[in-house]
């Protein structure tokens, strides 16, 4: 009994410490809007023992509970009661599917007395529960903004993530694999088995575990975007094998290849129509303090590197990466539009012509939000305009209201997406819901 107590004593110690050390960090020296647009603020890297941790505790909105709308839209649920939704894909009937997905199981993941705490605030935050590992298929046949058919059109899947309709084909990305499965329009439910198309990285700890597919304009290739399997490689690079790139898939061949490397963890992917060009929004790596490093989105280059791990923002060495490659940083690709620090932008859709004029052409970001900043950034849905292919402006926060002051934490946005009828529909993996945002004057 004397040794019990002895050891819960020391465990009590320990994780008393950590936390008085947490509650040092200071706070950001910079305003949030610094770390945005094509040459944020970067200052010095601050390292320390402990991480900031400033962690939202979940609870959900409630039954009538909405996000906050930016002057001149509306929001509603489009769907609630969902199981962690965390992506939305539009087929071209209106009908839409979305991805109830979570985390795989990863024992050997996050060990340690700093995983014992990323996984404390994962629960807290909502982010901890078992994957449903289906695809539910939302339809609102009557137009008003309200799904009143509800199935489960995909079950059985590992993690699912990204999805794509190519002709009569759906391609699904499971957090190891992306199959497919024969899609006949207007169906609600597929009761074939996945036929496997392309293994993908999934090894321990799966650090990044979700994986996103975009299908070129022709239908003859996709893009997967696949994230590191650690914050800065400090497990080797031998686990990196395969990760922090955008691969792309001949579905002809079935041969696939690295598009890009160096991006931590791509996750949103959209096409910017008036170039062609392929943009991915990326989350950049933590422990470098408050300010450091913002996330961001960027045109994907054929062969491009983008830093990861070994510098970020173009040539700004990351000392902490062993041994150090000075001739990978001088090829290093400075990424075109900060999206801010720790802001976890993970959904992104280009805009054409929706909710209204200044949101005509663009990109609309699911921020997911931070659990390592003080003050919190993201939590929120903001919109990038562009001109000429290329982000124009500060970005326009269109939903919030997600996290209170408290940091009570009604959702999360994730995925992002613009529906059949313009509308533009956000999951909320926290509040379980989709939402839909719409022009109020129309």
């Amino acid at each position: 009994m004397v040794v019990i107590l002895h050891v819960l004593t020391r465990i009590a110690i320990v994780i008393l410490a950590a936390t008085l050390l947490a509650g040092c960090a200071t706070s950001s020296q910079l305003p949030e809007v610094a770390g945005y647009g094509p040459q944020p603020v970067l200052p010095a890297p601050n390292k320390g023992l402990i991480p900031t941790i400033n962690v939202v505790s979940a609870i959900g909105w409630g039954p009538d509970g909405l996000p906050i709308a930016v002057e001149g839209t509306t929001v509603s649920a489009f769907a609630r009661g969902l199981d962690h939704p965390r992506w939305v894909y539009v087929l071209p009937n209106g009908d839409v599917l979305v991805a109830e997905t979570n985390a795989p199981p990863r024992p050997e993941g996050n060990q340690g007395l700093r995983g014992w705490f990323f996984n404390r605030y994962q629960k807290e935050a909502g982010g901890a529960g078992p994957s449903a590992n289906r695809i539910t298929l939302l339809r609102d046949a009557d137009g008003d903004g309200t799904a009143e058919v509800r199935t489960a059109f995909l079950s059985r899947l590992n993690s699912p993530f990204g999805m794509a309709l190519i002709g009569t084909v759906l391609y699904v990305a499971n957090t190891d694999a992306v199959v497919r499965f024969p899609y006949s329009p207007g169906a609600t439910i597929i009761e074939a088995a996945p036929v496997s198309v392309l293994d993908l990285p999934a090894g321990p700890p799966n650090y990044h575990w979700a994986k996103n597919i975009m299908a070129s304009a022709d239908g003859a290739r996709l893009y997967i975007a696949l994230g590191s399997n650690s914050n800065i490689a400090e497990h080797g690079l031998d686990q990196e094998k395969g990760r922090a790139e955008v691969w792309e898939l001949d579905l002809r061949s079935g041969s696939h290849r690295v598009f890009a490397s160096g991006l931590r963890n791509p996750v949103g992917m959209a096409w910017e129509p008036e170039t062609g060009a392929l943009w991915a929004a990326v989350n950049e790596r933590d422990e470098l303090g408050n300010d450091l490093v913002p996330d961001y989105m960027t045109a994907v280059r054929d062969g491009g590197f983008y830093g990861w791990p070994y510098s970020y923002f173009g040539q700004h060495v990351d000392d902490r990466v062993k041994p150090p490659r000075p001739d990978r940083v001088a090829r290093a690709i400075a990424p075109d539009y900060a999206l801010g620090s720790h802001t976890a932008s993970l959904g992104l859709a280009h805009s054409a012509n929706t909710l209204s004029p200044r949101f005509a052409q663009g990109m609309f970001i699911g921020q997911h939000g931070s659990w390592n900043r003080k003050p919190r950034s993201g939590y929120k849905v903001i919109f990038v305009p562009f001109s000429g292919g290329k982000p124009s402006g500060l970005p326009i926060d269109v939903l919030t209201g997600f996290v209170r002051e408290n940091g009570d934490c009604m959702g999360r946005p994730v995925g992002v997406a613009v529906d059949a009828r313009g509308g533009l529909l956000v999951a909320d993996d926290v509040g379980n819901a989709v939402w839909r945002v719409t022009s109020s004057t129309r």
